[in-house]
C-alpha cells in the first residue's frame, strides 16, 4: 500500500516505516494515519491559500513624499547639485523595487 502512494508522500512513508512494523501493522491503522495526514495537510494548504488571498485584497500601503523646491517651506538648505543626487537615488530605488 506505501509503495503505491506519490512522491508527495515520501516524509511520511518514511516516518511510518521508521516507526511501525509496517509487516505487521494493521491496515486499518495505516489508512488512519494517511488519512490524518492527509486532512492535515489539507488544512494547511487551505490556510496558505487564505492568507494569499488576504495578502492581494489588502496591500501594504505605500507612502509617497512630495519634494519641492519651493524655497519658503524647506526646512533644509539642499543645494540643486544635492537635489539631484536625491532624485537619481530616488529613480534607481524604484528601478531595483520594480525588478524584484
Amino acid at each position: 500500500m506505501l509503495r503505491s502512494l506519490s512522491v508527495d508522500w515520501n516524509s511520511l512513508i518514511t516516518l511510518i516505516e521508521n516507526t511501525k512494523d509496517v509487516n505487521t501493522c494493521p491496515l486499518d491503522e495505516l489508512y488512519g494515519t494517511l488519512m490524518t495526514y492527509e486532512l492535515n495537510n489539507a488544512k494547511t494548504k487551505e490556510k496558505t491559500r487564505r492568507s494569499k488571498e488576504e495578502m492581494k485584497e489588502h496591500p501594504k500601503k505605500q507612502i509617497v513624499l512630495k519634494l519641492t523646491n519651493d524655497k519658503r517651506s524647506s526646512n533644509t538648505n539642499m543645494s540643486d547639485e544635492e537635489l539631484d543626487d536625491l532624485v537619481l537615488l530616488v529613480k534607481k530605488w524604484r528601478g531595483f523595487r520594480n525588478n524584484r
